[in-house]
């Protein structure tokens, strides 16, 4: 699960089955959730301890037993207290077939037309249990378990319509939509440059801003100054490609905008607690 590239545009399970499962424990190189955002819907489950996550610069936490629903397009970033977690992610396109209620409905998801909760807290036994079992059946990949799984998602986004957890879509303030455009733009400046040397001039320029003004707005966006969160998504890299390529930590340092061995270890050692070599050995 490469949270690590803000917006995933790969094909999410296979072309006829558009649907991923991850399980997420500390040992995953991608266990703090790094801002991002994707196309596709995402539904994740808390199986231990808590885990906060922050959508659209709103801030919630799930306890063990409860689940959270991001839509497509959210900007969303979440952060573990010795958390375990599993995350679904698929295309809800999927889910739109000639029957034109369910249409109807998936379209009214998928299209911002109406606003889900969130956080489904335990007190939405009925959602946990739909989710539980979502997730269960993906797990077990038994024969014919794509069509089960496609069911329970009918049944989830049907009870959520029938028991009337969402709410009409409210007018979105234009303000705050502009600053989720430039947030996301920005975003895909670091990931597509990540790996050269890049100045908080050039990120300020990306979205039009003075370096100044960009700092502040960044802040306010995701509680990190810019050159912070830069340093922190080559991190995430360089920590996903330690565990997947047989590069040495030298080429992962450059390859990842560090032109400085030592500034690469210092910067690994206070994002991750560890050095290179303790991270490879754990």
């Amino acid at each position: 699960m490469q949270y690590v590239n803000y917006r995933e545009k790969r094909v999410r399970g296979t072309k006829d089955f558009p649907l991923e499962y991850h399980h997420v424990s500390k040992n995953h190189p991608q266990y703090t959730m790094s801002l991002h955002w994707h196309v596709e819907y995402e539904i994740i489950r808390i199986l231990k301890n808590d885990f906060t996550i922050t959508i659209d610069e709103k801030t919630l936490t799930a306890k063990a037993g409860e689940c959270l629903l991001i839509p497509p397009g959210s900007v969303h970033s979440g952060i573990p207290n010795d958390c375990l977690y599993e995350c679904l992610v698929f295309d809800i396109n999927m889910l739109v077939n000639k029957n034109e209620a369910c249409k109807r409905i998936i379209k009214a998801i998928s299209d911002h037309e109406v606003e889900l909760p969130y956080l489904f807290t335990r007190s939405y036994r009925d959602i946990n249990q739909i989710v539980d079992n979502t997730f269960d059946v993906t797990i077990s990949k038994k024969e014919g378990y794509e069509m089960v799984v496609e069911g329970l998602l009918y049944q989830l986004f049907g009870t959520i319509f029938t028991e009337h957890y969402y709410e009409p879509l409210r007018d979105t303030e234009p303000k705050h939509h502009k600053r989720l455009l430039q947030l996301k733009t920005a975003l895909e400046y670091i990931e597509n440059s990540y790996q050269k040397a890049i100045s908080l001039n050039d990120m300020a320029a990306s979205v039009n801003m003075s370096p100044k003004y960009f700092c502040r707005f960044f802040h306010d966006m995701t509680n990190h100054t810019p050159v912070e969160y830069l340093n922190s998504y080559r991190i995430e890299r360089a920590s996903y490609q330690l565990l997947t390529t047989d590069q040495s930590i030298t080429e992962i340092a450059y390859n990842n905008g560090f032109n400085d061995l030592s500034y690469f270890i210092k910067t690994f050692k206070k994002y991750k607690g560890i050095t290179p070599k303790q991270y490879l050995i754990n």
